[in-house]
C-alpha cells in the first residue's frame, strides 16, 4: 500500500474520532490513533470517549463488524469536564501544558480555571496537579463535543509548545554564547 491511500484513510478515520486527544487509546492523540488504524496497527475498539457510536462509525467506514469497546482503554460514560477547586489551587501551572486544547487558563501563582465549553474531558490535567484541586465532573446537559474545534485547538496547542521550545533553545544558546570560555 502506498502512502497516499493510507493518508486519505487515516484522515477519514480521524474525521470520525471525537478529538478529545485523551490518549486512552494508547496513542498521543486522535490523529496518531487514526494513522495506526489505517495502517492496521490498531483496532477500532480503543476510544472510550467516542464509545459505541465512534466504533460503529469506524466499522461502517472500514466495512467491518463493530467490536465492543476494549476495556483496557477505559469505559464509555457520560461527558465530563474538569473543574478546578479555587480554594485548593496554588497556581503552580502544572495543568496548563497537558491540556491538549488549552481549555485551562491561568498563570503561575494565580488561580487557574477551566473553560467548560472547551474542555474535552480528557483528564490529562488531573494527574499533574500536586494538590489534587482538579476533579472531573459531569458536563452540563447542553455540553456538546465539537471535534472540528477540538482538532483546531489541539493543533494550535501543539504549535504553541513547539514555539516555546524553540524560544527556550534560542535563549539557552544565546546564554551559552555569552558565557566566558572558562565556564564552558
Amino acid at each position: 500500500m502506498n502512502g497516499a491511500p493510507s493518508s486519505a484513510l487515516a484522515a477519514e478515520i480521524d474525521a470520525r474520532l471525537p478529538q478529545t486527544q485523551c490518549t486512552r487509546c494508547g496513542y498521543p492523540g486522535c490523529a496518531p490513533y487514526a494513522a495506526a488504524i489505517a495502517s492496521g496497527e490498531a483496532d477500532i475498539d480503543r476510544c472510550p470517549p467516542g464509545g459505541g457510536a465512534t466504533i460503529a462509525a469506524l466499522a461502517t467506514l472500514l466495512g467491518r463488524a463493530p467490536p465492543p469497546l476494549n476495556p483496557a482503554c477505559g469505559v464509555e460514560g457520560p461527558p465530563r469536564v474538569a473543574f478546578v477547586d479555587e480554594a485548593l489551587c496554588i497556581g503552580c501551572a502544572k495543568c496548563l501544558a497537558p491540556c491538549p486544547v488549552d481549555a485551562i487558563v491561568g498563570a503561575p501563582r494565580y488561580l487557574h480555571a477551566v473553560i467548560e465549553e472547551l474542555c474535552t474531558g480528557c483528564e490529562l490535567c488531573v494527574a499533574p496537579c500536586p494538590v489534587d484541586c482538579i476533579e472531573m465532573r459531569a458536563a452540563a446537559p447542553n455540553h456538546v463535543n465539537r471535534p472540528t474545534l477540538n482538532r483546531a485547538r489541539h493543533a494550535a496547542h501543539a504549535d504553541r509548545l513547539v514555539r516555546l521550545a524553540e524560544r527556550r533553545a534560542r535563549s539557552i544558546a544565546a546564554k551559552k554564547a555569552l558565557a566566558p570560555a572558562a565556564v564552558r
